[in-house]
């Protein structure tokens, strides 16, 4: 049973006897609400989780062990708290801007992107649970059939292309790595640093796993509508190179991520009691995965993954 606002701070030890608190809630998330609560010398988020959220994949304690490694590792802002069993998450509060897509996506940017998810792919800890793309688009899939959720007509000829992706992928397997998996432009901030410098951090952990590092580089592209020869130089600052079969293996996982987008949004339709337009969203991202699968360039990738 969800707490109220009131009972959830009463649960964290370092607010529950704090008088003067002010609370604004803030605006933007669709999944669960978010309050900035301030005292007289410090800022915190507290995430109030939102009902059904395990049925679009999301697990609260991977979110708490992934937020805590982000914040750690100066990737995402630091955790203080972690209400269990609800699984609410009290966390610095960032003071900065959100990046808007038309900046985030210049060259510049870009790398310091990559260079924010390197670190966490590669110094993050083995987290609690495995997001396999193609199991999240199956998945998704099924809840949505579940709760009636309305499919485009060619919706068959969508997911065969998933497949497809996947049986390449098989012939060389990713390493099962720390994930954010959920790069959309909300979730990015420059943090106000001394000296008029500024520090990128990477928000909301919550669909977070151990995945395939390209699931999280093709789903900040898509996201963020990056150009190819922008997605060359994300893939330049990740590797130090561009070899072909790293770009066919992003540019395939694309539509992939686009798909797994489409399904959140279906789901949505079914689980969800907000006033939002989930399938106009989901209508979007199967039109978004349709195009990437009609690249002329899809058989050449197909070919570039399977290089040793």
């Amino acid at each position: 049973m969800s707490l109220t606002l009131e009972q959830a701070i009463g649960r964290i030890p370092l607010l529950k006897d704090v008088s003067g608190l002010r609370i604004t809630e803030l605006k933007g998330g669709i999944t669960n609400r978010n309050y900035k609560i301030e005292s007289d010398d410090q800022a915190y988020v507290l995430r109030i989780t939102g009902e059904d959220t395990g049925l679009l994949g999301i697990r609260r304690d991977v979110e708490y062990a992934a937020s805590k490694a982000a914040g750690e590792l100066g990737v995402g802002p630091e955790v203080y708290y972690f209400i269990q069993p609800e699984g609410y998450l009290l966390t610095r509060f960032i003071r900065g801007k959100h990046i808007p897509m038309e900046v985030i996506s210049q060259a510049e940017n870009v790398r310091r992107v990559a260079e924010k998810l390197r670190l966490f792919h590669t110094r993050g800890p083995a987290l609690p649970s495995e997001f396999n793309a193609f199991r999240a688009v199956e998945s998704l899939a099924k809840v949505s059939r579940e709760h009636q959720a309305t499919f485009p007509v060619d919706f068959g000829e969508l997911m065969a292309r998933v497949a497809e992706v996947e049986t390449a992928f098989l012939q060389n397997p990713y390493t099962p790595t720390p994930c954010h998996c959920d790069l959309l432009n909300l979730n990015f901030m420059d943090e106000d640093m001394p000296g008029g410098k500024s520090e990128l951090r990477i928000l909301d952990w919550e669909y977070a796993g151990m995945g395939d590092v390209f699931f999280d580089l093709a789903n900040f592209g898509h996201h963020h509508r990056l150009s190819d020869e922008i997605v060359r130089v994300l893939l330049q600052a990740y590797f130090g190179e561009v070899r072909p079969r790293d770009f066919g293996r992003l540019k395939l996982m694309w539509p992939v991520s686009e798909m797994r987008e489409a399904l959140w949004g279906t789901t949505q339709t079914g689980i969800s009691k907000l006033d939002e337009d989930f399938q106009g969203y989901a209508e979007q991202w199967f039109a978004h995965a349709r195009d990437s699968i009609s690249d002329p360039r899809w058989p050449q990738w197909l070919k570039d993954v399977k290089r040793t």
